[in-house]
């Protein structure tokens, strides 16, 4: 029987861990945009269903801030744990 690599064992830690670090960042990254921004630029401030993941309003951009910083921060776990697989099968 061989042996799994890490990143197998660890799948859904990648896609579960990535994703909640990622989109916590992401929503601090979103608010300080706004904080910045102002809403001003934002007709709309999103609404429900559709309109809240419409990124040209104001809780669509920071929820697609929080996808893309979730999908960001899952890449990152992956690459570093099958690098870290590699390095501990290598020795």
């Amino acid at each position: 029987m061989q042996k799994k690599s890490i990143t197998e064992r660890g799948f859904w830690l990648v896609i579960v861990g990535g994703m909640l670090t990622g989109m916590g960042n992401g929503s601090v990254f979103g608010a300080t945009i706004m904080c910045f921004v102002g809403r001003g630029k934002f007709q709309d401030w999103g609404g429900w269903f559709v309109q809240a993941y419409n990124p040209t309003t104001f809780t669509g951009f920071i929820d697609w801030c929080m996808i893309i910083f979730g999908l960001a921060y899952v890449g990152i776990l992956a690459i570093a744990l099958k690098r870290h697989d590699a390095l501990e099968n290598a020795a």
